[in-house]
C-alpha cells in the first residue's frame, strides 16, 4: 500500500514539475521570437544575448538575431567603386528593424522596435540562405535561444515547435506544432551542388521565413532547443528547415561560432563590426543568381510584403 501511494505521489509532483517546465518553456519561445522587417517586407528571426566587450573596461550585453538572407535581401545593394583604377562593386546593407511584440493578460500593449545592422549574409540560391543581424541598441532584452548540440540529425517523429511572424507582424509569435518527417533532404540549388535540409511538418505561411523551430516539451532536458530554421516549402505542413549542424558548419567557416555556441568566445565589438558580410563584399561582373527545378519546386517560404493603400492594406507574396 506505501509502495503505491508513493508512486502516485511521484507521478502527480512529476506532472505538476511538468507543467510548470511547459508554461516557462512557452514563454521563452514566445521571448526569443522576432519580426524582421527590411523595407515592405516582413519576416521573423530568433534572439540570441551574448556579453561583449564594448570598451576596455566595459562588457555590454547586445542581441543578436538569426533569420533567413532572403528575408533581409531587399536591404542588400551593389555600389560600384573604383579600386586601385579597376571599377569594382561592393555590397551594403541597410538596417533591418526588428520588432518584438508586446502582450499583458492576453492583449496587445503596444512593441519594441529597434534598429539591426547585417552582420553576416549567405545568398539563398547560390549559399546557405541565413544571415545574422545585430540590434543596435545594447542591453535591449535578456532572452536568448539555446541551440541543439548534438552531432545527429534530430530522430523523424521527433515533436517540434515552430514560432514565428505568420502573415508578418499581424501574426507575430504564432505557434504552430509538427515533428520531424524526413532529414538529409538535398536540392540542387543554383551553383551550390547540393543543400542539405530537413523536412517538418510544422505548420508554416508567407512570414514565417526566418523563423525557429524548437524541441517540444516530450524532449525532456532538451525541451526549447532550437533546431533550425524554417527557409522554404512546397505546402502548409510540407516544409524545410536549415538544420542547425548545417548552420554550425556555416559559423564555423565564417567564423562566428559565437553566434550558436555559448561555449565559444565571444570576440570584441569591433572586432564584430569589421566582419565581411558576405566572406566577400567585392563582387566580380559575373556574379548573378540563379535558379534551379527545385529552386521552383520547393521555393523559398516568401517574406510578406505589405504596400499600403488609402482606403486599405493589401497582403500579396512576393
Amino acid at each position: 500500500m506505501f509502495k503505491k501511494l508513493s508512486v502516485t505521489l511521484m507521478l502527480v509532483l512529476a506532472l505538476a514539475t511538468q507543467a510548470f517546465s511547459d508554461d516557462e518553456l512557452y514563454n521563452n519561445l514566445q521571448e526569443v521570437s522576432v519580426t524582421v522587417k527590411a523595407g515592405f517586407s516582413e519576416g521573423s528571426g530568433t534572439i540570441i544575448t551574448r556579453d561583449v566587450r564594448t570598451g576596455p573596461d566595459k562588457v555590454e550585453k547586445i542581441n543578436f538575431v538569426w533569420t533567413a538572407a532572403h528575408v533581409v535581401s531587399d536591404l542588400r545593394s551593389v555600389r560600384t567603386v573604383i579600386v586601385n583604377g579597376s571599377p569594382k562593386k561592393i555590397i551594403e546593407f541597410g538596417d533591418a528593424k526588428i520588432v518584438k511584440e508586446l502582450v499583458e493578460n492576453g492583449r496587445r500593449v503596444g512593441e519594441w522596435k529597434m534598429e539591426a545592422i547585417v552582420l553576416k549574409y549567405s545568398d539563398s540560391e547560390d549559399g546557405e540562405d541565413l544571415a545574422l543581424l545585430m540590434v543596435r541598441k545594447r542591453n535591449f532584452i535578456q532572452s536568448n535561444a539555446i541551440f541543439y548540440e548534438g552531432d545527429e540529425p534530430v530522430s523523424i517523429g521527433t515533436e517540434l515547435y515552430h514560432i514565428g511572424s505568420l502573415l508578418g507582424q499581424i501574426g507575430s509569435n504564432s505557434m504552430t506544432r509538427g515533428i520531424i518527417s524526413q532529414v538529409g533532404r538535398v536540392l540542387d540549388l543554383g551553383n551550390s551542388g547540393g543543400v542539405v535540409f530537413d523536412q517538418t511538418t510544422v505548420t508554416a505561411f508567407p512570414g514565417s521565413s526566418g523563423g525557429g523551430v524548437f524541441l517540444s516539451e516530450r524532449s525532456g532536458d532538451n525541451a526549447g532547443q532550437y533546431v533550425g530554421m524554417l527557409v522554404r516549402g512546397a505546402g502548409e505542413t510540407f516544409n524545410f528547415i536549415v538544420p542547425v549542424r548545417r548552420m554550425r558548419a556555416w559559423a564555423a567557416k565564417e567564423k562566428i561560432m559565437w553566434a550558436i555556441d555559448t561555449k565559444a568566445d565571444v570576440p570584441k565589438l569591433k572586432e564584430i563590426m569589421a566582419l565581411s558580410k558576405e566572406g566577400n563584399d567585392i563582387l566580380n561582373e559575373t556574379d548573378a543568381r540563379s535558379y534551379t527545378r527545385h529552386s521552383i519546386l520547393f521555393p523559398t517560404l516568401p517574406s510578406v510584403t505589405i504596400k499600403t493603400k488609402p482606403a486599405s492594406a493589401d497582403i500579396q507574396k512576393r
